[in-house]
């Protein structure tokens, strides 16, 4: 089992120790186990389900936070504990260091309707109502006045590329454009924290990946604190400052995308990553070699040419793959040399495995 760090600058979610077992006798059942058995064993014995095991994380204001693995691995049912949609068996949800676990139904509701909106794979508008409608229904139920409505509304409207489409109803858009105004109603109520339950899974391939970069540029605007489920590693890893890759229950790594690219902690891990190209994810701090050869050193100290630590690899192949050039690579929060780069380290990154 892999326990993250938890950071203590900057956290918006904290989740400490979260355990949730399906079945009539939960907390007896969790008090009794034996932690050693799997989660088969367990159900066998006692008729219960682990569903989540033990799961420790944090989230940082402003990230996109992403919780994959395959069907079953409990990362849906690990999500909803953050809102208590699904009651945690044991464990502790804080938000903003407040604790949500303990909060009576009126704090809950609040977090739910103020401070948290949900967008799903399966898009739920109402097929009766109009696009506006459906995107201002967030805001109708916490009492805001028609003008208001309509204004915040039609600005969210704009902001997922829907201008122009406010009187129609669902049933007139594509399913790309129906997710667009999920999306737009969940920021219309303007949350502070966004959950995406497997959210494009449902689209065409070509209609996923301009819904990821659309969301991207959401993000780029907006900077709301953003947790992202999904079954797809390359999903993953497109979206997410921070990647908690589940299996059974438990997590088995968190880290960025570079981070469980660069090292897979077991082979679960590493199978996700055998198809990803690589030179996508990695930087030139990443795969720099430590060891500087004189030009590079001459480079840095003529401040010429020098490649900042946090480069992906793939923007610099047209410029170093066809030059035995070293250039130098810096840090790119401090600017002091720490490597050096050419095209043998290029090349490699994007050969191996």
């Amino acid at each position: 089992m892999y326990y993250p760090q938890i950071m203590e600058n900057n956290q918006k979610i904290v989740c400490s120790n979260i355990w949730k077992v399906f079945g009539p006798n939960e907390k007896k059942v969790l008090q009794d186990l034996d932690t050693s058995l799997s989660r088969t064993e367990v159900q066998e014995k006692t008729g219960h389900v682990v569903a989540v095991k033990d799961v420790s994380f944090s989230v940082q204001k402003g990230e996109t936070f992403v919780v994959m693995g395959l069907s079953g691995s409990g990362k849906s049912t690990l999500v909803r504990c953050l809102s208590r949609l699904i009651e945690p068996t044991s464990g502790e949800v804080k938000i903003d260091n407040e604790n949500v676990i303990s909060m009576n139904n009126k704090d809950l509701t609040d977090l739910r309707r103020n401070r948290m909106s949900m967008v799903f794979q399966h898009f739920g508008l109402f097929p009766h109502r109009r696009v506006i409608e459906n995107i201002g229904y967030g805001l109708e139920i916490r009492g805001v006045g028609s003008k208001e409505r309509l204004d915040r509304s039609m600005d969210s409207l704009k902001l997922v590329g829907l201008d122009g489409w406010d009187q129609h109803y669902p049933r007139e858009l594509s399913g790309g454009m129906q997710q667009r105004v999920g999306l737009a109603r969940a920021l219309a109520v303007d949350p502070e924290i966004l959950i995406f339950d497997e959210p494009f899974s449902a689209l065409d391939p070509l209609i996923r990946r301009e819904m990821q970069d659309e969301l991207l540029s959401i993000q780029k605007m907006v900077q709301k604190t953003m947790v992202f489920i999904t079954h797809d590693f390359l999903e993953a890893i497109k979206m997410g400052d921070h990647i908690a890759i589940m299996k059974d229950g438990e997590i088995s790594q968190v880290g960025t995308p570079e981070e469980i690219v660069a090292n897979p902690i077991d082979q679960y891990v590493k199978d996700f990553t055998e198809d990803v190209p690589k030179y996508k994810v990695l930087s030139a701090g990443k795969c720099a070699r430590a060891e500087c050869s004189e030009e590079s050193k001459n480079l840095f100290s003529k401040g010429d040419q020098c490649i900042k630590s946090d480069v992906k690899i793939d923007t610099l192949i047209n410029q170093i793959a066809d030059t035995d050039k070293k250039y130098p690579v810096v840090d790119a929060v401090s600017g002091e040399l720490i490597g050096e780069i050419d095209r043998s380290i290029v090349l490699k990154s994007m050969t191996s495995s």
